[in-house]
């Protein structure tokens, strides 16, 4: 991120759930989580710029399906967090979108949380502060994780964080068909029992090894999201057949998958094998 005068400019990582298990719910209704969160060094490109009055400009490759009025989540944390912290509202975001849309790995959320740490080097504010935590739970369920910004054990409805191990540098392929899948939807089409917790203590694990561990987890909203679209367990199978391709996994609600390879040479050889089937396609290192 560059701070230059009154402009801030800095990037939403895509955020990827390595397992994520539905552990129980709440009496309003919330689901409970289990989850390890980690972060891909490919995302979107936010500015911020003081100007008259708050305002979003939406650009890239998915910019033509983000709501730019007065309900978009970047828009909101600028209008929380200057309340929050007493500071004029006045401005100007352009977001520059790079990520697919409704797809499990990050989205609004991210973007918010970008939004907030953007405002915290042009507001002078310190990293830890208070407030910006206060404003990032009440944006939603995965703003307090994007705003951290490192892998973390998640748990609760998202709000429970623990420093997670270092993966930083292990290669990953990031691939979504095109569809979009809204989370409300997938949680609702899930049906069974509850998962356990499953963290586990390897501060620096192997890609094998990381591997190895992730095998006997899982992510409880695969199956529902794939009732919901069939092309999700398409494109599993065709990261799992990919040379160099250790394990294949959907990140959170969907619809975009993963997978964890040997080699960042593997995963750029098969980023260019499904980006020819019509998908997006990303490799990436974890951060």
């Amino acid at each position: 991120m560059t701070k230059t005068g009154k402009v801030w400019s800095g990037t939403a990582p895509a955020k990827v759930n390595l397992y994520l298990h539905v552990v129980g719910w709440r009496d309003d209704g919330y689901h409970l989580l289990d989850s390890l969160v980690a972060f891909a060094d490919v995302g979107d490109v936010l500015t911020l710029e003081e100007a008259n009055a708050p305002r979003l400009t939406v650009t890239g490759p998915f910019g033509g399906v983000i709501p730019a009025g007065e309900d978009n989540l970047a828009l909101r944390a600028v209008r929380r967090l200057a309340a929050a912290v007493g500071r004029p509202d006045g401005i100007a975001v352009t977001l520059d979108k790079r990520l697919p849309v409704a797809a499990g790995i990050g989205g609004g959320s991210a973007d918010a949380a970008a939004v907030l740490r953007g405002l915290a080097t042009l507001w002078d504010l310190a990293r830890d502060d208070p407030r910006l935590a206060d404003v990032a739970a009440g944006l939603g369920a995965d703003v307090p994780v994007c705003l951290a910004g490192r892998t973390a054990w998640l748990g609760g409805i998202g709000e429970r964080l623990d420093p997670g191990p270092d993966l930083a540098g292990m290669p990953i392929l990031l691939v979504n068909p095109g569809v979009p899948l809204s989370t409300p939807d997938v949680f609702r089409a899930r049906s069974g029992g509850f998962s356990a917790e499953a963290r586990f203590a390897e501060a620096r694990p192997t890609p094998e090894r990381l591997c190895t561990l992730l095998a006997g987890r899982g992510n409880d909203l695969a199956a529902p999201a794939m009732s919901l679209a069939p092309v999700v367990g398409e494109v599993l199978a065709a990261l799992a057949a990919q040379p160099g391709c250790r394990l294949a996994r959907m990140s959170g609600s969907g619809a975009t998958c993963f997978g964890l390879f040997d080699t960042s040479a593997a995963a750029k050889a098969a980023e260019a094998a499904l980006a020819g089937r019509g998908w997006w396609a990303a490799a990436a290192a974890l951060l």
